[in-house]
């Protein structure tokens, strides 16, 4: 009764039930002669004529219906399948622009290649908050950066859930991830939103963070983070998604986490030094601003084995900022861990850069390294060597999950041009340094590219395509490329382009047909 008391003070109450499958409510129903919004839609619009990367932060207001896309090049025959990307799509409503880019509902968009060519075509998720925000005409749910007057109290983590950061595909369910809350229940043919997934009535609303992690048997492991509470819930879900177990601890002055890393034996937690604040959050602070800069903490690094998850063990490393993890393995001995991620010295971008871009400001990022990490299980110590520059979005062969890994690909930075985000992927080796490099070009705004295995050629490392979109400015499309994942300096085996805007997203995946 103890632990069910605890999960359900952590839960929060129910909230308001989904929009039916299939409904749309893209217009307002209620009133909102109240409703004052504040400068930031007119900050924006300010900006417009300097900053034509604008568009990739102006967002949508409806669905997008089916459209093809027109293609250079040949599509591989044994790409057959659909490339999918979740993130925050709506970022204004009743004249209220979101204070973060996090802050939008979430979009899927589909990417659907064929015999025939590619299809584009996108959904909102209809979680609670837009539904409730859709029919107030503007919002009336709190988000990870905006905290306006008059917005409702938050009765649950599910009640502000905007399901819009990444995807997964697991024990044959779809799913739309955020950060504190549920997953939601997605149809991946029709997109249409199918509901909240309950793992088990005892976390029923617990976070459920939006980077799981699948290993070669098919387990998915995952965590969510408590803040206020300072708890942090671990689960293992079988293959088939049937059985799941879970688990929650307390943390000392838990931090912003994202993302984590799976061995074959362990869970690695990076802890960046941007710690929750209670008093914060108390005082009507978002959940961003909620946090602080602790850099006397460091980055604690936590390592949990799988079979005592009872028993974690600390590193230290210096106090620095991650949102992203590539990947992580054991020696042969199982005497150290070795792991990479892409590490800031700050988090001013997360708080503020990504910020200001909702109001048409660029600031310049902090620089950040793909970072390789050591792990010395024997002595407690850890240390860590920079590679590449400028990069994000780190991705592995998803067959190397949690095994000894030596490609990782990433999003880069290489021109200095007055606006956000990559212009460029690569392939870097993580043993040697080397990269293999492909620049879009300066009026190329690129998202996270995601590798494909080659079927039918064994499982070496890093043999097979590299996906991805792209949002080009002076043409004001959508870019779809496909390159050799060996051979990235030599440009895309084929190209797709798609005659509109679409936002700026997060994480995506690939399904085979």
């Amino acid at each position: 009764m103890e632990r069910r008391d605890f999960l359900r003070g952590l839960a929060g109450a129910a909230g308001l039930p989904l929009l039916p499958v299939g409904a749309h409510a893209l217009t307002p129903t209620g009133s909102a002669a109240a409703f004052q919004p504040d400068d930031w839609q007119a900050a924006f619009d300010s900006h417009r004529a300097e900053h034509p990367w604008q568009m990739g932060f102006e967002g949508l207001q409806a669905d997008v219906a089916p459209m093809p896309l027109k293609l250079h090049g040949r599509l591989p025959p044994d790409l057959r399948g659909a490339f999918l990307r979740n993130g925050p799509a709506r970022h204004t409503l009743g004249g209220q622009r979101y204070h973060h880019w996090f802050d939008g509902d979430g979009m899927v968009q589909k990417y659907e290649i064929g015999a025939g060519g590619i299809v584009h075509r996108g959904r909102f998720v209809r979680t609670e908050k837009f539904a409730a925000d859709t029919a107030a005409g503007h919002p009336v749910r709190a988000a990870f950066g905006t905290s306006l007057p008059g917005m409702e109290p938050i009765t649950s983590p599910d009640s502000i859930n905007v399901a819009n950061t990444s995807l997964v595909s697991h024990g044959g369910e779809f799913l739309a991830l955020w950060e504190g809350g549920s997953a939601t229940r997605v149809d991946p043919a029709s997109l249409d939103t199918l509901g909240v997934k309950t793992l088990n009535a005892e976390y029923a609303g617990m976070p459920f963070s939006a980077h799981p992690k699948i290993g070669p048997d098919g387990v998915l492991w995952n965590f969510g983070v408590s803040s206020r509470q300072g708890v942090l819930s671990i689960y293992r879900i079988s293959p088939d998604g049937r059985d799941v177990q879970a688990t929650s601890m307390k943390v000392p002055d838990i931090a912003m986490v994202h993302d984590f890393a799976v061995t074959e034996r362990h869970l690695v937690f990076l802890l960046p030094s941007l710690v929750f604040d209670v008093a914060r959050s108390d005082a009507g602070a978002s959940f961003l601003d909620s946090h602080v800069w602790r850099p006397e903490l460091g980055m604690r690094v936590m390592v949990l084995p799988k079979d005592r998850l009872d028993a974690p063990r600390c590193f230290e490393l210096p106090a620095g900022f991650v949102f992203h993890v590539g990947n992580a393995w054991e020696d042969a001995k199982g005497e150290a861990i070795h792991l990479d991620y892409v590490r800031s010295d700050d988090a001013s971008y997360a708080t503020h850069g990504l910020r200001n871009v909702m109001r048409g400001e660029h600031d310049v990022p902090p620089p950040t390294w793909l970072t390789v990490v050591m792990l010395d299980l024997r002595s407690g110590r850890a240390r860590q060597d920079a590679l590449a520059q400028r990069v994000e979005f780190p991705r592995v062969d998803p067959r190397r999950v949690s095994r000894r890994h030596r490609e990782v690909f990433v999003a880069q930075r290489v021109g200095t041009g007055d606006q956000p985000m990559f212009d460029a992927v690569a392939r870097l080796d993580v043993a040697s340094g080397r990269i293999d490099r492909y620049r879009y070009g300066p009026d190329v705004m690129a998202e996270e590219h995601v590798f494909v295995p080659r079927t039918g050629r064994g499982a070496r490392e890093g043999d097979g395509w590299l996906l991805g979109t792209a949002l080009d400015i002076r043409r004001r499309a959508m870019l779809f490329s496909v390159f050799d994942a060996r051979q990235l300096a030599a440009g895309p085996v084929a190209q797709g382009v798609l005659p509109r805007v679409m936002p700026l997203g997060l994480h995506a995946v690939y399904l085979p047909a």
